[in-house]
């Protein structure tokens, strides 16, 4: 496929509805590789966070490519350490350093652990925004309640909720919650961690449109409005979860995916809120 042909993921309220995401992947030239691929292929959304100890590499890889700085949504997360007013401030201004650039589009809260604290949690997000040094604010992994405290404490509006999401782990609740308050959707773990391959609605689903079960995964969650960010390395892969773009599912897949009764969460960790 030539450039002059090259797919656009759809956007939502100005954020490619499918990006790369970058956790695990912590060998720096694997890393900038993959990215740089990624961003080649047609992906202009890279997700990374202070905790995945990668920003470095993925801001190497967006710098590599001839695609400018501005074409590409990039978003990272400030870590549960570093939470406190000061250390937004300080940690945010150093995630900015590692990734060679003066502003990320989006700023996600990781987890609602540990330091955090709303007030002066947002305080700082929010000053962040008034700086120009972030565009957006987002949340991650926050519960229904508590993306209506984020909301009633940041000044700026909180633009997206990351959290885990795929046929496995439907999150019915939370969508509605956020699709109520226009809190996009951001669907981390979107292949479930590769079961999604064993899954025997998604097969069959997958061999009517010879497809694959990631890119049927990553369809439904198109159809849903919800922003899929799958984490790949190879590039038979980013290529393949990229191609989910092509694949239109019809009323009966959607349903048959709905219909899907499982809770299989893969992130779990002590401090999770849930």
């Amino acid at each position: 496929m030539s450039h002059h042909e090259q797919r656009r993921a759809p956007l939502a309220n100005g954020m490619p509805m499918l990006g790369l995401g970058t956790w695990q992947n912590d060998d720096p030239d694997a890393c900038a590789e993959t990215v740089a691929t990624a961003i080649e292929a047609g992906y202009r959304h890279v997700d990374t966070a202070q905790a995945y100890g990668n920003e470095e590499h993925v801001g190497r890889g967006i710098a590599a490519t001839d695609v400018d700085r501005e074409d590409v949504f990039l978003a990272t997360k400030v870590w549960i350490d570093n939470l406190a007013y000061d250390d937004v401030l300080a940690t945010a201004d150093r995630s900015l350093e590692r990734l060679g650039v003066d502003s990320v589009d989006l700023l996600y809260v990781h987890w609602p652990s540990r330091s955090y604290d709303p007030e002066g949690t947002f305080r700082a997000f929010d000053e962040l925004v008034d700086d120009g040094r972030i565009d957006r604010i987002g949340i991650s992994n926050f519960l229904p309640e508590q993306v209506d405290e984020a909301i009633e404490r940041a000044d700026a509006p909180i633009f997206a909720n990351q959290i885990e999401m795929n046929p496995l782990l439907q999150q019915a609740e939370l969508r509605e919650h956020c699709a109520a308050r226009d809190v996009e959707l951001v669907a981390y773990s979107p292949l479930a961690r590769g079961k999604v391959f064993d899954v025997p609605e998604l097969t069959e689903i997958a061999e009517k449109h010879d497809a694959s079960e990631a890119q049927v995964s990553l369809a439904w969650l198109r159809e849903k409005g919800v922003t899929a960010i799958p984490k790949a390395s190879s590039e038979a892969h980013i290529l393949d979860n990229w191609r989910s773009l092509d694949l239109d599912l019809d009323t009966e897949d959607v349903a048959a995916i709905d219909a899907i009764d499982r809770t299989d969460r893969q992130v779990d960790p002590s401090f999770a809120p849930w």
